[in-house]
């Protein structure tokens, strides 16, 4: 099985030992995805711009792999605010396409970076 991982410049987990995600044969593990930019630094505008940036860095990493968000299977998305639901219902709807991947939302009492609103990782199945 080929084992590989997902870099590219910029790599903004490098400096933390991360892979921004791993293919293993035919799968892709991407590592969750905050709201920063290409340099590690949260965006501003709050939760909405986050969660965009968020999904936006998901599609950077899967195309450094050859693949797309319509490769998604699998997405966990953390936030540290329930009360966005319907807002993450509607960002599912504008990133994502029939058929929807598997999905777990859950709420945690903080991520990696104190200003960190949302983290999505991901599993893809490359075709």
């Amino acid at each position: 099985m080929i084992i590989e991982r997902i870099g590219g410049k910029p790599d903004w987990y490098e400096p933390y030992n991360i892979s921004l995600g791993i293919r293993a044969g035919e799968l892709l593990f991407l590592s969750g995805q905050a709201g920063i930019d290409e340099h590690g630094r949260t965006v501003a505008g709050g939760f909405t711009a986050q969660a965009r940036q968020a999904f936006a860095n998901l599609a950077t990493v899967l195309g450094r792999a050859g693949a797309g968000l319509a490769d998604v299977v699998k997405v966990t998305i953390m936030v540290t605010d329930m009360s966005r639901l319907d807002e993450i219902i509607a960002l599912r709807a504008e990133f994502f396409s029939e058929p929807y991947p598997a999905d777990t939302l859950v709420q945690v009492a903080g991520l990696a970076q104190p200003d960190w609103l949302i983290e999505i990782d991901a599993v893809a199945a490359l075709r």
